[in-house]
């Protein structure tokens, strides 16, 4: 099935369109909503790391600027825009329901545009999908943390092994981030042409109980 895959530049948007492609899914497009036109929403990747990120998988980024109240209008919009390219299908990392979403919200969006839902993390073991996915050889750094929840030295920290066994040691927190603790970016993976290199990062702490790793200098290298 042609499909297109929801891409926040994250780890489980990253691991679901692996194993879609996995499945036999061709993946035509990458989508990402942005909250302007230099930042992601949710994440706040920079729109440039989102370019390098889709020159680093070889697979075509479509770039959606959505606002708060018109978010369902315009995630419909280019889903249409898709579906009219020949999309069949939408692949999403999501594990749980969507945080500020009603239950079942993706799936209703997608059959009301006509695309099927693809969501092969849904409802998994989070331990075990954390473990499949640095198995696979995904890279990835914390760029985004909630303060509540993790202190602000989790913020530029590698998914590994040790990072595993660390987060389990704390109390009500998921290890994939479910809960909102820390969001993520991809740098590289088993089906990356290209990796990414993080040069230089400064660490900023929000007034809304948020860190953020800002990404300042960067270069996509071959592998």
């Amino acid at each position: 099935m042609k499909i297109a895959a929801s891409w926040s530049g994250g780890k489980d948007s990253a691991f679901a369109l692996y194993l879609a492609k996995q499945q036999g899914h061709e993946v035509i497009n990458i989508l990402t909503m942005m909250m302007s036109a230099e930042k992601s929403i949710f994440h706040l990747i920079r729109s440039a790391i989102l370019d390098a990120q889709a020159d680093a998988v070889g697979i075509s980024l479509i770039k959606k600027q959505v606002g708060n109240k018109t978010y369902e209008h315009d995630f419909k919009e280019v889903l249409v825009e898709l579906k009219s390219k020949g999309v069949e299908g939408l692949v999403t990392g999501d594990i749980c329901e969507i945080f500020g979403h009603e239950e079942g919200w993706l799936h209703r969006v997608c059959y009301e545009v006509g695309l099927k839902p693809v969501r092969p993390l849904w409802l998994g073991d989070t331990k075990q999908i954390f473990l499949d996915y640095i198995n696979a050889g995904f890279k990835a750094t914390v760029v985004r943390i909630n303060l509540s929840k993790l202190g602000v030295e989790w913020l530029g920290r590698v998914l590994d092994r040790s990072f595993y066994d660390e987060i389990l040691k704390l109390d009500d927190i998921d290890p994939c981030g479910e809960g909102g603790e820390y969001h993520t970016i991809v740098t590289d993976g088993p089906y990356f042409k290209k990796k990414i290199e993080i040069l230089e990062t400064q660490k900023h702490k929000f007034d809304n109980n948020f860190g953020y790793l800002e990404v300042k200098d960067f270069v996509v290298k071959h592998k």
